[in-house]
């Protein structure tokens, strides 16, 4: 599985932190949202397409935080 994205809320602490996580594995596109760190509670969905993906992604930032992408480019 390959990681393609990753968003973070920007808050510390168990009980503030969340994290988005966009991923691929072969044909199957993943996204995980993580309350809590790498500790909390994860809830996953898996969509056919890229797009399905990133509404599913785009859907789960709109908030109160402000969100910010810390994925790397490809290398």
């Amino acid at each position: 599985m390959e990681q393609r994205k990753h968003w973070w809320n920007g808050k510390w602490g168990r009980a503030a932190r969340r994290d988005v996580y966009l991923r691929i594995d072969g044909d199957t596109w993943h996204v995980e949202q993580r309350a809590g760190g790498a500790e909390g509670v994860s809830h996953f969905y898996e969509y056919e397409t890229e797009e399905d993906a990133y509404d599913r992604v785009r859907a789960l930032l709109v908030g109160p935080f402000e969100w910010r992408e810390l994925s790397r480019p490809p290398q």
